[in-house]
């Protein structure tokens, strides 16, 4: 019958299976204490802890967080990295160790709800960390970004150039007006007056000619009383 230690323990390493990231679990056979102090400082860099687990209790663990899979790859001395981080960089740290500590294996793993082999694991390690990949895609956002600023600022500046020509030939418009209008006015005064002057000319002879007509009437009585 288990002790209530182990009960803890399996109730501890069921908590961080099911709170991590991801899981790389590798054999640290022939490794030193000091070894494995310095590869687990180097993982706790990356929001990952190591730990060396007895196989029986993750074992049971696992089949308490519902990944019975994994035990399968609990055989031999095993240390597990829970991640919390990036996975990508742990497995790249745990591949570099082992250039370092050639007895360090990665044997496997499990992300993303399924198991890792040996193989896919150390694959893992070989692809972009998190931090690359959303340099590359801010880098490749900012390109666009700058591309369409430098369109809006194109459109931009083809509007108002527009709207400038645009009020620039407004007022030439407004002002050409009134001046056509008021020369046709001064037109049509100028040929009132010629009207009136040739009614004035063309009545100037009528009236001299009554005039010398009452004067010879006057003329005419007036001899006609003294005879």
């Amino acid at each position: 019958m288990p002790n209530q230690t182990k009960i803890d323990r399996v109730a501890e390493l069921k908590a961080q299976i099911e709170g991590a990231s991801a899981l790389l679990l590798t054999e640290y056979r022939g490794l030193t204490v000091s070894e494995i102090t310095e590869l687990r400082r180097s993982l706790r860099q990356l929001d990952t802890r190591l730990a060396v687990v007895k196989n029986t209790l993750m074992q049971r663990a696992a089949t308490d967080a519902g990944v019975e899979e994994l035990t399968a790859l609990l055989i031999g001395p095993s240390a597990i990295a829970f991640v919390d981080g990036d996975p990508v960089a742990a497995a790249k740290q745990i591949k570099a160790s082992a250039k370092l500590y050639p007895s360090l294996v990665l044997k496997g793993g499990f992300m993303d709800g399924r198991v890792l082999s040996a193989d896919e694991a150390n694959s893992l390690a070989d692809l972009e960390s998190r931090e690359v990949m959303l340099s590359k895609i801010a880098g490749l956002l900012k390109g666009e970004m700058s591309r369409a600023a430098s369109m809006l600022v194109t459109i931009q500046s083809k509007f108002l150039a527009t709207l400038e020509a645009y009020k620039e030939k407004l007022p030439s418009e407004e002002v050409d007006q009134p001046q056509e209008q008021e020369q046709q006015e001064v037109a049509e005064a100028e040929h009132v007056v010629e009207e009136v002057q040739e009614q004035e000319v063309g009545q100037a002879p009528a009236e001299d000619a009554a005039a010398e007509e009452v004067v010879e009437e006057v003329q005419t009585t007036s001899d006609e009383s003294e005879v």
